[in-house]
């Protein structure tokens, strides 16, 4: 009996081989850990033998959306590269492959493992012995999970042995829900994913501001199948069904309140599954004198807690600032992920571990995201960089996934106002040249700020459109994006725009307030009265590979760091701000200044920023 099943697995595992051979070795950037899985070259060598087991079989019996588990395994020919696939769903084969066309004799299209981890990982000794054990950490995906043995590492993969499948026992759950600032000040967003279609069930947000009735809001369903995505891996090996993604709409919010929510959904027979009660805080009126406190970082991307698949041997990082940031959640009201959000790179189901990473943070804070390439870009999608960064992904999950208040996600462009705060969100990935929509827009929103109420403009963009000493920045001899700040530095100059923030490049720096290249002031940390131009931050230190600066010293580059950290702006009132920059390793704080100003400040005429000539003159 064991060795027929054994015989079954092993044809649908060759069925789903020659699915992936057909369509070859699909790599979509060489750092994403999927990608070195030459799964085109495996071969069949079940080995009875051999086995994996995994406990517990069932999981989040509590309500639980991730949990630890324990898979053992032994295998009587070890090798120091054999290495343990974890699939979801747990049947891989091919009869779950979708042909791409009628041309095509299916199978054709089959999945990447969501994780994978060497055997040898925590049993230094399994190449001596074939015995191992292992502990993952698994989050409910709305499908179950199977381990599979393979020995000849990840370039010439063997098929040794599949385990049992373990499930949560409920996989469709609302679950990992993400706030984002609404169209108006006062309204609040929730975004949430689940197994739940409309045909089965109802979405809605159950909240109530402390103290007061509970009301429902209903919640708005989107999905994402692969006809949307623009090409492999993430309509091929590293697709894997998103669920559905809903979004409520908390309006009329009392500002500066507390208000508690759980998400919902209403199945056909009257029965309703509920997530736990979150809570959180909603905006202050724009212009109100209040402590509003900020952060902002670029390129975190994910890690696993379990040590699974390390991006590149480097993505620790993202833990140690989701950390931080988990730990100091009372001393913050807003995030802004400026862009390479997870670097699923075509490998859909990192966004699940990636909402599941951040929860924390985004269910108690708005979590405002920025486009970058690594979610947009690809060749013929009306991105303006034509590679292959997304892995297909063509911004689809970004913009489905988290909701921004743009007037068109697609054009992932938008202005948040945060009490005191005015933020111009750019979309680096789209042009953004004088005379483009993406331009007209930029000025419009920097135009529009009354300074009066809200004195702090900052503008925030992915790619580094104003100053940056990186390595392959200065190597090009632009030091920003080319034609960056050719096109705007005039924009952030007429409207004073304080601070002008950027990832992209994994580092830290920090420049005077300048214009033209030319530093406005001698100051490097206590501005008083007007800047007389803008301060431009890297901040990309949230989580990827680090990059090294260039070896040449500019005048307008006042504070450099090769390590991975992220910005607290405080606005204690219409006069002080406080910035800050932050390590992820420990949270102490390593460069910071402060601007002290009046609101005559901001009206006085600097360079560019008023008429030469008046009719009085």
């Amino acid at each position: 009996m064991v060795q027929r099943g054994m015989q079954v697995i092993g044809l649908w595992f060759l069925a789903i081989l020659w699915g992936l051979y057909s369509i070859g070795g699909v790599v979509s950037h060489g750092d994403q850990p999927f990608a070195k899985i030459s799964v085109h070259e495996t071969v069949f060598a079940l080995d009875v033998a051999a086995y994996v087991k995994a406990s517990p079989l069932v999981l989040g019996l509590k309500g639980q959306t991730s949990e630890w588990l324990t898979v053992t395994l032994h295998n009587p020919n070890p090798s120091a590269d054999d290495w343990i696939g974890v699939f979801s769903p747990a049947n891989f084969s091919a009869s779950t492959c979708i042909p791409e066309s009628s041309m095509v004799t299916p199978p054709l299209l089959c999945t990447a493992p969501v994780k994978y981890k060497y055997a040898n990982y925590s049993s230094p000794n399994y190449k001596d012995t074939g015995e191992a054990s292992l502990k993952f950490q698994l989050i409910n995906q709305r499908s179950d999970f199977s381990f599979a043995l393979f020995t000849g590492g990840l370039s010439k993969p063997k098929l040794v042995a599949v385990s049992n499948s373990v499930a949560f026992a409920n996989p469709n759950a609302p679950i990992y829900p993400r706030l984002a600032q609404g169209k108006m000040w006062n309204e609040m967003t929730i975004t949430w994913t689940s197994g739940y279609g409309i045909d089965e069930a109802e979405p809605f947000v159950e909240w109530a501001r402390r103290g007061e009735d509970k009301q429902r809001s209903p919640a708005a369903t989107l999905t994402v199948d692969r006809n949307s995505l623009c090409g492999a891996p993430a309509r091929t090996v590293g697709w894997r069904d998103p669920g559905f993604i809903h979004t409520g709409f908390l309006k009329e919010l009392w500002p500066n309140s507390v208000y508690t929510y759980k998400l919902g959904h209403k199945l056909l027979n009257g029965t309703l599954i509920w997530s736990r009660v979150y809570q959180f805080r909603s905006s202050p009126y724009p212009g109100q004198d209040s402590l509003q406190r900020v952060i902002i970082f670029g390129d975190m991307g994910k890690d696993e807690a379990d040590g699974s698949n390390e991006y590149n041997n480097y993505q620790r990082g993202s833990l140690n600032t989701t950390k931080e940031l988990i730990g100091d959640l009372k001393n913050y009201d807003i995030v802004f992920h400026i862009g390479d959000i997870c670097y699923a790179n075509g490998y859909l189901s990192q966004w699940d571990q990636f909402t599941s990473q951040v929860e924390p943070i985004a269910s108690a804070v708005p979590y405002m995201i920025a486009s970058g390439n690594h979610e947009r870009d690809w060749p013929n999608s009306g991105s303006f960089y034509e590679n292959n960064d997304s892995g297909g992904e063509c911004g689809v999950l970004a913009e489905t996934m988290f909701y921004v208040p743009a007037e068109n996600r697609a054009k992932f462009w938008y202005s948040t106002d945060y009490g005191m705060f005015r933020f111009c969100i750019a979309d680096t990935e789209h042009d953004w040249r004088e005379g483009t929509e993406q331009y007209k827009f930029i000025e419009q929103c920097l135009a529009s700020v009354d300074r009066q109420k809200q004195p702090w403009l900052v503008f925030l963009a992915h790619r580094v459109l104003g100053y940056s000493s990186t390595s392959f920045y200065a190597a090009d001899g632009s030091f920003g994006e080319p034609m960056g700040r050719e096109s705007l530095q005039k924009l952030w100059q007429k409207y004073k725009v304080d601070i002008a923030i950027y990832g992209h490049a994994h580092n830290y720096e920090r420049t005077c307030p300048v214009y033209e290249n030319i530093c406005t002031s001698n100051e490097k940390h206590a501005y008083k009265g007007s800047l007389n131009g803008t301060i431009h931050v890297v901040a990309g230190g949230g989580g990827a590979s680090l990059t090294n600066f260039a070896n040449i010293n500019t005048t307008w580059s006042l504070v450099k760091d090769v390590d991975y950290g992220f910005l607290k702006l405080t606005a204690f009132d219409h006069s002080n701000l406080l910035f800050e920059y932050k390590k992820s390793s420990n949270g102490k704080v390593y460069d910071s200044f402060s601007i002290s100003r009046d609101y005559r400040d901001i009206l006085a005429c600097t360079l560019d920023s008023c008429s030469a000539t008046t009719m009085a003159s």
